[in-house]
């Protein structure tokens, strides 16, 4: 991830001796039980995958004597930060420990006391970071009161990883924008339905799993009324306890059917996202089944990130049809990429396709996905990458 677009390493002076990790790239820090402690955090971490918005994702684990102490995860905003449960559950045994955190321990009173402070009282001696928080309010700050209280700090151990778990609040940090991430499943002639516009399914079953996983680690899930009104889709994780994304939908005229499982918000909240005064009727009939509306004029995906942004999301995922992905792609609105393909051909020249109109007219012009990976999901094909920030 060092070389995404995405999550460039903030400014600080702190440079030298904070992001050492930046300086060597391929250089892998810390030991094997190091990196292991690490991984055991992203772990940990991905315990509260999408409750946490607009804080981090953030595990730690406390060792003494090469056991595990105590461990903990920040479970959602305005609860105790992960060091403070990992901290609760040592007790004394932190005293001359090693405390591993993947994001730096901040330094700032916020709705909770600063952790590092918290580190020094309980008599760590050495604190393993992951990745310096880019957020201006630490960017370095916690690892300098640690080391100023002569506490060994090793930043940067499993890096990349830690990068990758929170690059929906990194991005947010930096851009002030929520991380946009369009997915969508295809056959391998590049349609997404036939032309009649079924499309039930084109992935297999195995690759549909892996969507609502990452449903569970997103803020919202948006798609436009095309979608309900052709695949009247749940937008749910299918999981049982598990983190139900707000579901969007984004329509001008609300024309759309008065029955839609969308509309059932028992399990899952629905947002419909319209312009000014449009079909009032409807409006009322969407509220009285507890479905939130909310006008935004004009309604772009580029008003609707800076929306999102207001109300503390960091993950946003596209699930639209490809005229409003080729608008949100278009307005900045997308940074990630995820396609999956299916061994399929449907043919039609009709067919709709994942990305309508960009106003391309050469090669030249196409926009290039950067750190790409490419995966078999059993008998599809995942292509994850970037695009270039704007």
């Amino acid at each position: 991830m060092d070389n995404c677009p995405v999550v460039p390493q903030p400014d600080t002076s702190l440079a030298g001796s904070v992001f050492q990790a930046d300086s060597h790239p391929l250089e892998t820090l810390g030991t094997d039980f190091d990196r292991a402690m690490m991984q055991r955090c992203l772990e940990l971490a991905r315990y509260a995958l999408g409750r946490t918005s607009p804080n981090p994702l953030v595990g730690a684990v406390i060792v003494k004597d090469g056991e595990i102490v105590g461990e903990g995860f920040h479970p959602r905003a305005g609860e105790p930060h992960a060091e403070v449960f990992a901290l609760q559950k040592a007790g004394d045994r932190a005293r001359a420990a090693t405390i591993y955190v993947s994001l730096e321990p901040c330094n700032h009173y916020g709705r909770t006391p600063p952790c590092s402070e918290a580190l020094i009282a309980a008599g760590v001696t050495k604190v393993v970071v992951g990745m310096v928080d880019p957020n201006p309010l630490v960017a370095g700050g916690g690892i300098a009161r640690l080391r100023a209280a002569g506490i060994e700090v090793l930043v940067g151990v499993e890096q990349e990883a830690c990068k990758k778990l929170n690059e929906g609040f990194v991005h947010r940090i930096l851009y002030h924008r929520p991380f946009g991430i369009l997915k969508y499943a295809m056959t391998l002639d590049g349609k997404i339905a036939t032309t009649t516009g079924h499309s039930a399914w084109v992935t297999n079953k195995l690759a549909r799993n892996e969507v609502h996983q990452l449903r569970i680690a997103c803020d919202a899930v948006i798609v436009g009324g095309n979608t309900v009104k052709h695949d009247n889709p749940y937008l749910t994780s299918h999981q049982e306890g598990a983190h139900n994304p707000l579901r969007v939908v984004m329509s001008r005229s609300l024309n759309l059917p008065q029955q839609a499982h969308l509309w059932q918000t028992k399990d899952a909240p629905t947002l419909v996202l319209t312009e000014k005064e449009a079909n009032p009727d409807f409006q009322e009939l969407l509220q009285k089944q507890g479905v939130e509306v909310v006008e935004l004029t004009p309604l772009t995906p580029d008003k609707v990130m800076a929306y999102f942004y207001e109300r503390g999301f960091c993950n946003v995922l596209w699930e639209c049809g490809g005229t409003l992905a080729a608008s949100a792609i278009a307005q900045g609105a997308v940074q990630k990429v995820l396609a999956f393909i299916a061994p399929k051909i449907i043919g039609g020249s009709n067919a709709p396709t994942p990305v309508g109109d960009l106003g391309f007219t050469s090669m030249t012009q196409a926009l290039s996905l950067e750190c790409v990976e490419v995966r078999v999901v059993g008998s599809d094909c995942l292509v994850e990458g970037y695009l270039r920030s704007h």
